[in-house]
């Protein structure tokens, strides 16, 4: 009898301490499906290869919008990056995709490349040669949010899927009028 008292007091209390007050910090994990995961993935190795790209045009840019708009999409990267780690780590999810599945269900997307940032680095046109090259990885970065936005299951990741690609497509706009002034 004593035995069963002590299991109950034990199996409420257990029932009580996981009724807790707290707001959940991290995404259930029926939340997320494998298209927002690879969304996240695919988003972070993007920024991952602009990057060099903007450094090298924050040093030698001529063009004043063309240099806003690095800085604009400095801060943007950051703060996409920082959200996307954050997603992937709370779901215990690998930040990288597995290079065998790299492209799977989204195309052939051209990812830039050392050699093209090379081409950048010894670029006599340098702001041309700029635009070019983020405009096509902008373009990247459009297809690769409708992807997300069209088939991922988390509502906070479509949000930010979304939001990309309107970012990315009006960037796209400013970097057209550069080009073809």
């Amino acid at each position: 009898m004593a035995r069963r008292l002590a299991l109950r007091v034990a199996l409420s209390l257990l029932l009580v301490s996981g009724c807790s007050a707290r707001p959940e910090t991290s995404a259930p994990a029926a939340a997320y499906n494998a298209a927002d995961v690879m969304y996240l993935q695919m988003g972070l190795a993007q920024i991952a290869e602009g990057e060099p790209v903007l450094a090298l045009a924050e040093e030698r840019a001529g063009e004043p919008r063309l240099r806003e708009l690095v800085t604009e999409l400095r801060g943007q990267w950051g703060e996409e990056s920082g959200t996307m780690r954050r997603w992937l780590l709370g779901w215990q999810q690998p930040l990288t995709a597995d290079p065998s599945a790299a492209h799977d269900g989204h195309g052939a997307l051209h990812a830039l490349r050392p050699a093209d940032v090379a081409e950048l680095r010894a670029a006599a046109d340098f702001d041309r040669t700029a635009v070019n090259l983020l405009l096509g990885h902008l373009g990247n970065g459009v297809e690769t949010a409708r992807m997300g936005s069209a088939s991922g299951s988390y509502p906070p990741a479509r949000a930010l899927a979304d939001s990309q690609a309107q970012r990315r497509q009006a960037q796209i706009q400013r970097l057209l009028a550069l080009a073809f002034p």
